[in-house]
């Protein structure tokens, strides 16, 4: 039985910008992402990248972001499968910036009303 036998979904070419984001999102390692289903994806690094075994894969076109566990590598490859629920730690690298964003609109709000509530 050949690999494209065995995956149940088919896989599409693309040429797509990625990131490997992991360790808190401290660590982040970009990738292309050469073939996408679904199910998983391959990626392929410009040098050899040591990766985790599970990682949060963002997709820059469009901002979308999934939970990958590695199913091969080589030394600038690798094949990943997609989780099929977010891990219980997991929020997506665009929700977090977004949450910092508001996190300092809303310090500068207060600020703000702090100084026009002085007598």
């Amino acid at each position: 039985m050949t690999i494209s036998e065995r995956r149940a979904e088919k896989r599409l070419r693309t040429y797509l910008g990625g990131q490997v984001v992991f360790s808190r999102r401290q660590s982040i390692y970009d990738c292309l992402i050469r073939n996408l289903s679904e199910g998983g994806a391959r990626l392929v690094f410009a040098q050899p990248a040591m990766i985790p075994g599970a990682f949060e894969l963002v997709i820059n076109r469009g901002g979308e972001s999934r939970w990958a566990e590695i199913r091969w590598r080589t030394r600038l490859a690798a094949g990943v499968s997609f989780a099929s629920g977010a891990s219980p730690a997991f929020v997506s690298l665009q929700a977090t910036r977004r949450i910092r964003q508001l996190e300092g609109e809303r310090a500068a709000l207060k600020a703000r009303v702090a100084e026009l509530s002085e007598p």
